[in-house]
């Protein structure tokens, strides 16, 4: 018995999969099924045509004052729409109009909703022009085709593929483009859409510039840098000229790779092939320098853009904002924001929330709180991200109360905290001993659905410790199992640390041991942790031993360790393998002071 590669699909269908030689098979692609959808031609087998829009929207007796005539409605559809309604009310014109508007002029529509991202929509309008009648042709199969991928349903538009295929309907460079595009937006798929390239390739297809700019962008944001090079270097050896969209790709790869040299390289080579930056590249270069701490050069870069006539954008001050608040110069940013303003750029939320976040971490909350108050009145809305770092903010000046009504009136709007919301809040309330609200907290997490992490556990193990609350820390700790929750390196230091405070040495220590054997490195926490243990409850036989262990393992010790050490070296009156430690140990260490 023959075995088919397609074994879901019928004889027909099959057969159609052989002949056009270009398309991807599941086995050579993405192992996709091909989910034809059906004898009847008609879309609404699929899932994503379950109509997002009540029939009687487009089918009622309503008559748009808006649109009163056929060109009229093409006019407005080629122009766009703000609102998706207006959009709906001219289809549900166009589908009562007589004669009834051709398919090209429902794909004007239809792409209109499609730019404003509404791509359900646009997949259920399809599907009421094939209850009508309305054949599709290859411009609006790439259209459905394009917003099954946007949705991060690949599949389907592997199953669209092959019902053009099986209709007549010859793909076209666009076709494979777009589902090239959606096998790179899929999470691990890019070398899926490597072999379709390849699969165009063997089969004379025309391969553009897009479909390359689409894998090679795909491959630097994988970190498959070489594999890009090696593409781009197959495009030009093709005579497929690289512009600034290639070059951008390969840019940012090597500047968050730090590979600088061929960032200058690459730069040359634009300037040399005569393809000019534009503002996506230069924002690149910008945000590179800036996460470097390199922010004078990146203001160099800014200089250089506009000698170029290549005006900065919103993106480019924020990111030089976000550079000078990293750095805590918190004048310098302001000074940004201001001359982004003068300049005809609006501040958008991206930017209010850089410059709150750094005036947080800088505690100046009450500067914090007047652009919070200045954003609303400029008609933006703050978002979670807002305030998550307007309570960070107060809970690390100790304001409590302020956190806690910034929390509510967070709850209030309508914004769901997320588990930095929780994070933040659990931490601010432990480290000024209010354990029994953090626990509170922790409870409400737990009953509104979410799922703590292990790093909310890890916050309240560590302030149970602090206030003493040994056996309830114990008691967390021995349920992460049960929660499904696995112990960090974090959370095993914190036990370390607590067992330790509280003289259990054998405890902390046998914890310390089973640690690497439940697949949970040690770090160098971890070692000074334990030796500081020992240290402190007088046992130093034990402690020096870990310590030389520490020392095999290429750890260092920190300024406490090294100044017990130093300590025992005086009490023992030089005694020579101390002070070896020593020299191995904290030379390089910035805050051992040794003289």
């Amino acid at each position: 018995m023959t075995t088919h590669p397609w074994p879901f699909l019928s004889s027909e269908e099959q057969m159609m999969m052989r002949t056009w030689k270009c398309t991807s098979s599941p086995s050579s692609v993405l192992q996709l099924r091909l989910l034809l959808l059906g004898n009847s031609h008609s879309f609404s087998s699929l899932p994503f045509f379950s109509f997002s829009v009540s029939p009687p929207l487009f089918f009622s007796s309503f008559q748009s004052p808006f649109f009163s005539t056929s060109s009229s409605c093409f006019k407005k559809s080629r122009y766009g729409f703000h609102r998706i309604d207006d959009a709906l009310d001219l289809f549900n014109h166009m589908l009562r109009t007589r004669p009834i508007p051709s398919i090209a002029e429902f794909t004007q529509l239809v792409s209109a909703i499609v730019r404003m991202k509404h791509y359900e929509t646009a997949i259920s309008l399809f599907g009421q022009m094939e209850l009508i009648g309305i054949r599709h042709d290859v411009y609006s199969f790439s259209i459905l085709l394009n917003c099954f991928c946007r949705l991060h349903r690949t599949d389907f538009g592997f199953s669209l593929l092959g019902k053009m295929l099986k209709l007549g309907i010859q793909p076209t460079t666009v076709t494979f483009t777009t589902l090239a595009n959606g096998l790179c937006i899929e999470a691990g798929y890019t070398s899926a859409a490597s072999r379709l390239l390849r699969k165009m390739e063997q089969n004379n297809c025309l391969i553009d510039i897009v479909i390359y700019n689409t894998i090679i962008d795909s491959l630097c944001k994988d970190k498959l840098v070489p594999e890009a090079l090696n593409l781009f270097s197959e495009m030009t050896g093709k005579g497929i000229l690289p512009n600034v969209v290639t070059y951008s790709s390969l840019i940012h790869a090597m500047c968050n790779s730090g590979q600088w040299k061929e960032v200058t390289r690459l730069l040359t080579e634009m300037v040399a092939n005569n393809c000019k930056l534009d503002v996506v590249s230069y924002n690149i270069l910008v945000d590179a320098f800036c996460k470097e701490g390199r922010v004078s050069e990146a203001c160099d870069i800014v200089e250089g853009m506009i000698q170029q006539i290549v005006d900065p954008n919103t993106i480019t001050y924020n990111t030089l904002m976000d550079g000078y608040c990293l750095q805590g110069k918190m004048d310098e940013a302001r000074k940004v924001f201001n001359l982004m303003i003068t300049k005809g750029c609006v501040p958008d939320i991206y930017g209010y929330n850089i410059l709150i976040n750094g005036c947080c971490k800088d505690q100046k909350i009450d500067e914090a709180m007047a652009l919070f108050h200045e954003m609303s009145r400029n008609g933006l809305v703050p978002d979670t991200v807002t305030y998550n770092a307007l309570i960070n903010g107060m809970c690390q000046l100790g304001r409590l109360s302020a956190a806690r009504q910034l929390f509510e009136e967070m709850s209030a709007c309508g914004l769901v905290p997320d588990a930095i919301t929780y994070s933040t809040l659990l931490h601010g309330l432990c480290k000024h001993g209010h354990v029994d609200e953090a626990l509170d907290s922790f409870h409400i997490i737990q009953n509104s659905g979410i799922e703590p992490y292990i790093v909310h556990y890890n916050i309240l193990i560590d302030g149970l410790f602090q206030v003493g609350q040994l056996n309830f820390a114990r008691k967390l700790f021995c349920a992460l199992p049960v929660k499904g929750l696995r112990p960090d390196v974090y959370t095993c230091n914190i036990m370390i640390k607590g067992l330790c405070k509280e003289g259990l040495l054998k405890e902390a220590y046998e914890l310390f041991r089973k640690m690497e054997l439940n697949g949970c490195l040690q770090n160098s926490c971890s070692y000074n942790t334990i030796i500081k243990g020992f240290f402190q409850n007088n046992n130093v036989s034990r402690a020096m031993q870990i310590l030389h262990e520490m020392v095999d393992k290429g750890f260092s010790a920190d300024s406490s360790t090294a100044t017990m050490l130093l300590d025992l070296l005086c009490r023992d009156g030089g005694d020579q393998s101390i002070f070896e430690l020593l020299c191995r140990n904290c030379a390089d260490d910035q805050n051992v002071n040794m003289i």
